[in-house]
């Protein structure tokens, strides 16, 4: 196998001839598929065409743990979504990945929408939540009295919850390379060759020998999946557009605001968010580029004409932010998880927003058909505890708020960031924890540094020096540095 110097994996200090398994995609679900295979006697890979993990579809996720309440019941989606949130709930606690339990109302706005709510109800029931309860007009306005006029009536899902999607992935991802995962960065596959015990993947950091590859990639599956010989779908990057909303306006919702669903998806919400602000969108708009992460001036009108009617006074508030993400919307109605095992090869294609909420369900279901294929999977004994993350929602203390924090280490009450209360000591640890922070929107993602108000305006420039202090210059973590360019480098496991 070859490998530059600078694309050195993050895991075991040597590569193997071959691993047992190549995961393709560092998103939450591959994330999540590398940690539960890596909780086996095998050996790993997590192969990533960017140079961070989530820096893909994961990233910009709407972050809400969803009950699966309005799945299609008896889809895979459907049951792997209501396993996740089990899951991932019980996994974000053991972590320290930030959940608030705000729970969501869906909003009917016309008659034909309010007729649509016990339907709706029966099938959230069919999928074996049974919390939901229709509402009247009054009761969704004593909920949330910022509601625009014309309210007719609502579903209450009590179960939904708001999550930091960007924790969940690198919480999954940092548990995978404790457990002994390699995560290689920059490493774009461009081409497959399939032996008779090993397949080799050509990529742009040298190739990788694997005997199993699981097509994890997101947006690029079905052109990985092509190079496998397959023509089984297609992806079409949809374009999803929001506005971020100053912390300000937090009080005016305190509870997921659901459009009753469409064809297209869930529809435009408002929703808190872990940090404390609150977000409208998505937009829906089907594209052809699958890099077009720009925002519009057509989203910007579409954005804005739907909040003027749900929340008239939200508008009247500051916008910190806009930002858009594509999903992966393929040409089937559900997930499309399929083995091929004459080729020891796996599909996981077609994952939604939903894939926050399944990614470890999916993970479980992935496992258990390698495992029917003929991959042996014995548990790997003395496996680290989970990773527990550092807190960047709102809903628990930060390090700024940390009296005997700041004591034993002054960096934890030395603010950088001041929109966001970001300290010197989390920018630190970011940049040498075991999957650190190798580019500003690496940081910007762990610790919220340059996320508020002013973007990093005031912040940014000395952001990026604490970034170059404690980073080289392929971005890996600086060794035997301090502050002071002195002294030895500390491993945050």
């Amino acid at each position: 196998m070859t490998a530059t110097p600078h694309r050195e994996p993050l895991g075991q200090t040597g590569q193997p001839d071959a691993y047992d398994v190549a995961v393709i995609g560092g998103g939450i679900v591959g994330a999540a598929i590398a940690r539960e295979l890596s909780g086996h006697e095998l050996s790993v890979a997590l192969v990533e065409a960017r140079d961070d993990v989530g820096d893909g579809t994961s990233k910009a996720n709407t972050a809400i743990l969803h009950t699966g309440f309005d799945a299609k019941p008896g889809t895979l989606e459907s049951r792997l979504v209501a396993r996740g949130y089990h899951l991932l709930g019980a996994y974000a606690e053991a972590t320290g990945i930030p959940v608030e339990r705000t729970g969501a109302i869906l909003v009917a706005w016309t008659q034909e929408e309010l007729e649509a709510l016990p339907g709706l109800k029966d099938k959230a029931e069919a999928n074996g939540y049974k919390q939901c309860a229709v509402i009247d007009a009054g009761e969704v306005y004593e909920a949330l009295p910022h509601l625009g006029d014309g309210v007719l009536g609502g579903l209450t899902v009590p179960g939904e919850s708001i999550i930091c999607t960007w924790t969940t992935n690198l919480a999954l991802a940092t548990d995978a390379r404790l457990r002994g995962t390699d995560i290689l960065l920059k490493h774009v596959v461009t081409g497959v060759d399939v032996g008779n015990d090993v397949s080799t993947l050509h990529t742009a950091g040298g190739d990788i020998r694997a005997r199993w590859v699981v097509n994890a990639a997101g947006l690029g599956a079905d052109h990985i999946d092509r190079l496998f010989g397959h023509d089984r779908f297609t992806v079409t990057p949809r374009r999803g557009e929001l506005f971020v909303f100053d912390k300000l306006t937090r009080p005016m919702v305190n509870k997921i605001v659901l459009p009753v669903p469409s064809s297209r998806g869930k529809g435009v919400l408002i929703s808190p968010t872990i940090y404390g602000n609150v977000m409208l969108g998505p937009t829906a708009e089907d594209l052809t580029d699958r890099t077009n992460t720009a925002t519009s001036e057509d989203g910007y009108d579409f954005l804005l004409t739907k909040g003027e009617r749900l929340m008239p006074r939200l508008l009247a508030e500051e916008v910190t932010a806009s930002y858009a993400g594509l999903r992966a919307a393929i040409d089937h109605s559900d997930y499309l998880i399929e083995v091929t095992p004459e080729q020891r090869y796996l599909l996981v294609g077609g994952i939604r927003s939903t894939g926050l909420t399944a990614g470890i369900a999916i993970a479980e279901h992935v496992s258990g058909l390698l495992e029917e294929s003929g991959l042996a999977l014995r548990s790997r004994s003395g496996l680290p505890d989970p990773p527990r993350m550092p807190n960047i929602g709102e809903a628990a203390p930060r390090p700024y708020q940390d009296a005997e924090r700041i004591a034993a280490d002054p960096a934890y009450g030395t603010i950088i960031c001041f929109c966001e209360r970001v300290t010197e000591g989390e920018i630190r640890d970011a940049c040498h924890a075991p999957v650190p922070a190798r580019s500003l929107e690496g940081l910007r993602r762990r610790t919220r540094a340059m996320n508020g108000r002013c973007q990093g305006f005031f912040c940014g420039a000395e952001v990026a020096a604490l970034h170059g202090r404690h980073t080289s210059d392929d971005g890996c973590p600086a060794r035997n540095r301090t502050d002071d360019g002195r002294s030895q480098h500390k491993d945050n496991r």
